[in-house]
């Protein structure tokens, strides 16, 4: 057995994590936990109670969270040179929680018929859709790469969120968004993720 064990479902965000996992080029097992009974009940939920993928065990140790389970391969595997130098993390850490904050929180509440009202947006974390939608256009159009000139974890993270933005419509279709996602969306990794991912979709009968 992998000292590195992925769980996951290929209609997931997973397909995040996934991505992450052919970055590093490490060694990993795969185990695919299905919707329903299986994902929400033992043995799965004592890997994460929340009864969600995906998650990740290493040497034994769990993680869940997808964008802690990117920040954390990151770091844990140096050598694939996808975290910057401890001096140089401010904006890597910034808009990786910035998108597993406020932006995500921001999309799901638009999907879900949430709009706050004026007087609310103070309590929701992020204010307005509109206002995460400008930050993020910015941000990807502040440098090459989310974090600077060289891609890190933190693009396949928000570069992930941007492009299931752009292909489910829950962002507006920015240039902005797609020039950026252009940028990273052709990765070996990424297509290489993808096919793994795919493959595991049941076709219809």
């Amino acid at each position: 057995m992998s000292d590195l064990i992925f769980y996951t479902n290929p209609q997931s965000r997973g397909r995040i994590a996934r991505w992450m996992l052919e970055e590093l080029a490490v060694p990993y097992q795969t185990e695919i936990v299905a919707y329903g009974l299986q994902m929400k009940s033992a043995p799965y939920t004592d890997i994460n109670p929340m009864g969600k993928v995906p998650a990740i065990k290493h040497k034994g140790k769990v993680v869940t969270e997808t964008a802690a389970i990117i920040a954390y391969l990151a770091e844990v595997f140096p050598a694939a040179g996808l975290v910057p130098p401890p001096a140089e993390r401010q904006e890597y850490y910034r808009w990786m929680f910035f998108a597993a904050g406020p932006m995500e929180a921001a999309i799901s509440n638009q999907m879900l018929g949430f709009i706050p009202k004026p007087e609310q947006e103070r309590m929701v974390g992020y204010g307005s859709l509109a206002l995460v939608v400008e930050t993020l256009a910015q941000a990807v159009s502040a440098h090459t790469y989310i974090a600077g000139d060289k891609f890190t974890a933190a693009d396949v993270y928000v570069g992930s969120h941007i492009g299931y933005g752009l292909q489910f419509k829950t962002l507006p279709d920015r240039t902005e968004f797609r020039d950026y996602f252009a940028r990273i969306s052709n990765r070996p990794a990424r297509l290489r993720a993808s096919e793994l991912d795919d493959a595991l979709i049941p076709k219809p009968a």
